[in-house]
């Protein structure tokens, strides 16, 4: 568990690597962060605007060290989301920056498709599905956000894999994994670090 004082750290961290960008100087990364965030952890780094997404890209598995993924993560959020076109300057300072650090997911295993919805906590749990071909991921913060239930939250994972909304009832072609998050984020933009989940 990280404290909200390292959250507040990680935060920042992604703030001055899309700053970096901007200004074309590679990132500096202290020695006592480098160390204090050298484990592997899965992680994203969310944008918002205006109350409205801006940017999120992650890493959902644990493959680099975390303070290199908020890194990499939040340099991909602002400028290579697909959804959306790259941050501009004039907009760093309207963004509020909020970090998802992960853990490692875990496979669902049930033995009715019926079971996954007593075995998804809203408010608690993520959910990546794997099809075939594709794979989708939604926070947990995103049912919350969003008013869903277990179902809904299955459906709408799904839909993000570009699969049909009920696939998740399919056991031959999809998978569905778990996992929890610890959220930090601005109040408000270049505000004060508060821990949401």
């Amino acid at each position: 568990m990280l404290t909200l004082e390292q959250g507040a750290r990680l935060v920042k961290l992604a703030r001055n690597a899309i700053k970096a960008k901007f200004s074309l100087i590679k990132l500096k990364v202290d020695k006592s962060s480098k160390q204090e965030f050298s484990h592997a952890l899965g992680c994203f780094v969310t944008l918002h605007k205006d109350g409205q997404l801006r940017g999120c890209i992650g890493f959902p598995e644990p493959v680099m060290p975390l303070h290199q993924a908020i890194e990499n993560a939040a340099q991909h959020a602002a400028f290579n989301d697909p959804r959306f076109p790259a941050l501009e300057k004039s907009e760093l300072d309207l963004v509020v920056v909020e970090v998802s650090v992960l853990t490692k997911p875990s496979r669902i295993d049930v033995r009715n498709p019926e079971d996954y919805v007593k075995n998804v906590q809203i408010g608690k749990d993520g959910l990546i599905v794997r099809g075939t071909y594709s794979s989708g991921l939604l926070l947990p913060q995103v049912a919350t956000e969003q008013g869903w239930d277990s179902k809904t939250f299955l459906n709408q994972v799904c839909i993000k894999a570009n699969l049909k909304e009920d696939s998740w009832q399919d056991f031959d072609s999809t998978r569905i994994y778990k996992f929890q998050s610890q959220v930090f984020s601005e109040s408000s933009p270049n505000g004060e670090i508060i821990q949401i989940m």
